[in-house]
C-alpha cells in the first residue's frame, strides 16, 4: 500500500500544490492591476502564469522524485528530462517578465510624452532590447541544457583550448550576420529610422513596419512587405520623411498651352487648398517654371501634416484643377500646333519664293491647302 501511496502523494501534491499557488499568484496579480490601472505591469506579468506553474511543479518533482521511489530503473533519465525542463521554464518565464517590465517602462514613457517622433523612436529601442534580452536568455538557457549531459562537459576543456581558432572561423563566416546585428543596435540607438517612419528605399515609398537585430520590413501603400537587412540603412542613403518634423512639402506640375490663365488657375488653386481637409494651412503658390515649343511648365505648391496627407492633397488638387480647366478653359489644355509655317517678314505666301538668309538661297513654296491648329 505504501508503494502506492508513496507516488501517488509525491506527483499529486506536486500537481495540486502547484495549481493552487499558480491561481493564488493570478488572483494577486489580478486585484493589484484593478486597484493600479496607472500601469499594466500586473496585468502583463499574469501572461507569465503558465511557465511559473511549469517552473514550481517541475522544481518540486525534481526535488521529491527520489522520494517517490517510483520507475527507480529508470531514475537518471526521469531525472536529466526535469532538470531541462526546469531549465526551459525558467528561461521561458524570465523571457515573459523581462517583456511584462520592459512594455511598462514603454507605456509610462509614451503617455508622458506626446512627441510622435521620440515615442517611435523609445519603441524601436524597446523593441530591439527586448529581442536582445530574449536571445541572451534563450543561449543562456541552451548551454545550460548541453552542460547537464557528462559527455558536454568532457569536451568543454578542449573546446576552451581552441576557442581563438574557432572564434576567428566563426567570425569569418558570420560576418554578414555580425554585421547586420550591429548595424540594428545602432539603428535602435542612433535614431536613423524608427517604427512608424515613412522612408524611401529603392524607389519604393512605405512605412517601417518592424525592425529586428538582423533585418527592417517596410509597408507600402498596396499593403505590399519590403524586407531587407538592416545593414542597407547603414551604408546606403536613403530618405526619411518622418525625420524631424512630420510636415511635408507637396508640388504638382501641369502641362498647359502658352494662354493658360496662369493668375485664375493660382486663385483656382486657393479655393480648391480651402476646400482640403488635408491641407494644413501652411503654404502654397503657383508658378511657371519651364516652357517649350507647345507647351509651358505650370508647378502648384502645397503643403500637409504627414506623409500620408500630402498624397492626398497633390491628388485632389490635380484632379479637381484638370477638371476646371476641361471646363472653363478649355483652350488652355495643351494642344500640337498643326499651322502653316510663316515666311520671313516681307515675304507672301503667293507662289513659289526665293529668299536669301546670309550666303544661303532657301525655297519656299506654301501648300494649296491650309490648316488651322488643332
Amino acid at each position: 500500500m505504501e508503494n502506492v501511496l508513496r507516488p501517488v502523494i509525491v506527483v499529486g501534491g506536486s500537481v495540486v500544490l502547484t495549481l493552487l499557488v499558480g491561481w493564488a499568484v493570478d488572483r494577486l496579480l489580478r486585484r493589484a492591476d484593478g486597484r493600479h490601472h496607472e500601469t499594466p505591469l500586473w496585468g502583463l506579468l499574469r501572461r507569465g502564469r503558465v511557465p511559473f506553474q511549469l517552473v514550481l511543479c517541475t522544481a518540486m518533482l525534481r526535488g521529491s522524485f527520489a522520494q517517490a521511489k517510483l520507475l527507480e530503473e529508470h531514475s537518471t533519465g526521469i531525472g536529466r528530462i526535469l532538470t531541462l525542463t526546469l531549465i526551459g521554464s525558467t528561461a521561458w518565464l524570465v523571457v515573459r517578465i523581462a517583456a511584462a517590465v520592459v512594455e511598462t517602462s514603454y507605456t509610462r514613457y509614451a503617455t508622458a510624452h506626446r512627441d510622435p517622433a521620440r515615442v517611435r523612436r523609445v519603441r524601436t529601442q524597446v523593441s530591439l532590447i527586448q529581442r536582445v534580452v530574449s536571445a541572451i536568455v534563450g543561449v543562456v538557457a541552451v548551454a545550460a541544457m548541453l552542460l547537464t549531459f557528462p559527455a558536454m562537459r568532457a569536451a568543454g576543456a578542449s573546446l576552451l583550448a581552441s576557442a581563438g581558432v574557432l572564434g576567428i572561423v566563426a567570425g569569418v563566416a558570420a560576418q554578414s550576420t555580425l554585421s547586420n546585428l550591429f548595424a540594428g543596435l545602432q539603428i535602435a540607438f542612433g535614431d536613423m529610422v524608427r517604427l512608424g517612419d515613412t522612408v524611401v528605399v529603392d524607389g519604393e515609398s512605405g512605412t517601417v513596419d518592424e525592425i529586428t537585430l538582423t533585418f527592417l520590413t517596410v509597408r507600402t501603400w498596396d499593403e505590399r512587405r519590403i524586407t531587407m537587412p538592416v545593414s542597407y540603412f547603414t551604408s546606403k542613403p536613403f530618405e526619411n520623411w518622418s525625420r524631424g518634423s512630420a510636415q511635408m512639402t507637396g508640388i504638382v506640375f501641369f502641362h498647359v498651352d502658352h494662354s493658360a490663365p496662369v493668375e485664375a488657375m493660382r486663385e483656382k488653386l486657393r479655393d480648391i487648398l480651402r476646400e482640403c481637409p488635408a491641407w494644413d494651412g501652411r503654404d502654397y503658390g503657383l508658378a511657371v517654371t519651364d516652357s517649350t515649343p507647345n507647351t509651358m511648365q505650370v508647378r502648384a505648391l502645397v503643403t500637409a501634416k504627414d506623409a500620408d496627407d500630402i498624397w492626398t492633397v497633390r491628388v485632389t488638387v490635380r484632379e479637381r484643377m484638370m477638371r476646371w480647366l476641361t471646363k472653363d478653359h478649355p483652350y488652355a489644355l495643351p494642344r500640337v500646333n498643326t499651322a502653316d509655317a510663316a515666311p520671313p517678314p516681307g515675304r507672301t505666301l503667293r507662289g513659289p519664293r526665293r529668299y536669301q538668309d546670309g550666303a544661303a538661297t532657301h525655297s519656299f513654296e506654301p501648300p494649296r491647302t491650309g490648316t488651322g491648329r488643332g
